[in-house]
């Protein structure tokens, strides 16, 4: 899978996993030159607190588009750390 933002792909790996229709990324899947950290948070009641990163591609930004849960609870382990996309991000085979 890919994560294609401004005609770039920022993320690709074979090993996503689908929650709530969602592809997660492995974090060592991700091109890190275009992702920067964010201050955003939100709350998930069963997956937990997610972080935010924004994507920076060919001088454009995309504030919050991607998140993952650094700590998550017991019923979403499996995307500790994996990050998945939003606001514009396509997911393509």
């Amino acid at each position: 899978m890919k994560a294609i933002w401004n005609n770039t792909v920022v993320a690709e790996s074979d090993d996503t996993i689908v929650v709530e229709n969602n592809h997660y990324f492995p974090k060592d899947s991700l091109k890190k030159e275009f992702f920067e950290d964010s201050i955003a948070h939100t709350s998930c009641p069963w997956k937990g607190r997610a972080s935010y990163y924004s994507l920076r591609v060919n001088g454009e930004l995309n504030k919050d588009a991607a998140w993952f849960y650094p700590e998550t609870s017991h019923a979403a382990a499996n995307i500790k750390d994996m990050v998945a996309f939003w606001k514009g991000v396509k997911i393509e085979k």
